[in-house]
Parts: C-alpha cells; sequence; structure tokens
C-alpha cells in the first residue's frame, strides 16, 4: 500500500504539477496541473497510472489554467477536486491570466467539487485531509496525508520563503497565521511538497526559515 509520487514541471512558472499515486492499484491523482498537458499525461502514460481524480490547491494559473484540458484528456473525465470556494473568482478568470502571461492555452475552471477544511480526499487506500490555509490565495488548500508525514503544499511555504501575499486579495497575516497553527503543530518529521522549488520538512522550517515568527 506505499504511495508513490513525481514531480512534473510545468509552465514558465516552473510548477510543480504532483502525480501521487498507490503503487499497487496504480490509482492516481494528478495536482495542481497549471498547464503543458502533453507532457502531463506523457508521465501518467509513462508510470501506467490510471487518473482518478484532479486536485486543485488554489486558483492561480500556473496551477490550475491546464486542469480543464486535463480532464478532457483522461479517460472517464475524472472530477476536479477543490480548492475552497473562496477562490471562485480566480478559476472564473484563468484564460484572462493566461492572456496576461502569454499562456494563451490556460481554460476556466468550475471544480465538480469544492473543498473546506476537514474534508477528505482518497488517492486509492490514502487518505488526505483538508487544511484551509489562506493568505496567498483566499480559498488555498493543503492536502495532509498522516500516515506517510506528507503534505502537498501549494503556494503556502516554501523551503526557506512564504508564498506570496503582494496581491489585492493577499493577507500576509493570514498566511502567517495559517502557517504557526495549522501547519507547524503537524510535526518536525513531516515533508512537504510546495508549488516551486524544492521541498522540505516542517522541522526544517521551523528551524531556518526566515520569514516565521521566532
Amino acid at each position: 500500500m506505499a504511495l508513490k509520487g513525481g514531480i512534473v514541471p510545468v509552465t514558465p512558472f516552473e510548477q510543480n504539477c504532483l502525480l501521487l499515486w498507490d503503487e499497487a492499484s496504480r490509482e492516481a491523482a494528478v495536482v495542481d496541473p497549471g498547464g503543458d498537458v502533453d507532457r502531463i499525461l506523457a508521465a501518467v502514460e509513462q508510470n501506467g497510472l490510471s487518473v482518478k481524480s484532479i486536485l486543485l490547491t488554489h486558483g492561480h494559473m500556473d496551477h490550475a489554467g491546464g486542469a480543464a484540458a486535463l480532464q478532457d484528456a483522461l479517460p472517464g473525465r475524472p472530477p476536479i477536486v477543490g480548492p475552497d470556494i473562496r477562490d471562485k473568482f480566480l478559476l472564473d478568470g484563468l484564460a484572462e491570466q493566461g492572456r496576461k502571461y502569454g499562456i494563451a492555452d490556460a481554460r476556466d475552471v468550475t471544480p465538480d467539487r469544492w473543498l473546506v477544511e476537514g474534508n477528505q480526499v482518497e488517492i486509492g487506500p490514502h487518505d488526505f485531509e483538508i487544511l484551509h490555509c489562506p493568505g496567498h490565495t483566499p480559498g488555498h488548500i493543503v492536502f495532509v496525508n498522516r500516515a506517510e508525514k506528507l503534505i502537498v503544499m501549494g503556494d503556502v511555504l516554501f523551503q526557506g520563503s512564504v508564498g506570496r501575499t503582494d496581491f489585492p486579495y493577499g493577507n500576509p497575516a493570514a498566511l502567517i497565521a495559517a502557517i504557526t497553527t495549522k501547519l507547524l503543530p503537524l510535526g518536525d518529521d513531516f515533508s512537504f511538497v510546495c508549488g516551486h522549488g524544492p521541498g522540505s520538512t516542517i522541522g526544517n522550517e521551523r528551524a531556518n526559515n526566515p520569514f516565521l515568527p521566532r
């Protein structure tokens, strides 16, 4: 019942699109398909995966712009799940976001299921708990698997940094509050995959991240 994963960098923003799957059944989820759908599909095929869901941490174009096209391209049109409905205004404007940054194939997305804190999603037998971690965007969520001590972070916490909040809807106080009250208490031995760049552990960021309060 091992949980496996792989990163597919997508878009000019080098966003970490994440494939997560159960080793035995090959049932999988694609997390944050921001674009470059052909590259994602190639990775799915190469690993022999059966994608059962497309998961979104938040509504920015580099994380969600390819979700609609990926859904259309996959067998059975797996549901798009997440984020929190407070990011609906961003998902409704993905095509416009894409045009601003020269990414012509970004499409607006309406998830098949919104998520709220306390919900759960499954990848095969592996359960992921939902935590609402706003600040970077109002509806940002993270996915937590306690058995594997794994967090799928999106753009909340990075190695040595935190998510941007210099948007009209950004909220730096909410971001730091979410990190300190929801993520740090998970424990130092939790690893995370973030939206850009290398991952880290909660313990490493607690000790070394200059953006976190001491």
